[in-house]
């Protein structure tokens, strides 16, 4: 087994599988000096699986600091050193088996 794999879930980076049912803070967390918010819109998570899902994929993406997806909105809120490219963020979102709608407008 690997070190990440042997680690309980809610220590997982990405993770929202915790036994209270999420591992999301109250966002008291600091954005990163010179860091990037980008919210974007995903389609069909409902539940905080899905959030885990959706945000240990893109948490994989290089640059990427912080992931927070809430099923109730569909959105998802990643903190990042710069930019991302938006087919990477789409193929993260299509791996956790959900489809981006886009950055959100709001």
């Amino acid at each position: 087994m690997s070190a990440q794999t042997e680690l309980p879930q809610a220590e997982t980076t990405g993770s929202c599988c915790s036994p209270s049912g999420s591992c999301h803070s109250d966002g008291a967390a600091e954005t990163p000096q010179g860091a990037v918010t980008t919210v974007y819109e995903v389609t069909g998570m409902t539940c905080g699986h899905c959030e885990g899902a959706v945000s240990a994929e893109i948490s994989e993406i290089a640059g990427v600091s912080s992931v927070k997806a809430v099923a109730a909105t569909g959105l998802v809120t990643v903190v990042s050193e710069a930019p991302l490219d938006e087919a990477a963020v789409r193929d993260a979102v299509d791996e956790a088996g959900y489809e981006l709608a886009g950055v959100s407008k709001a």
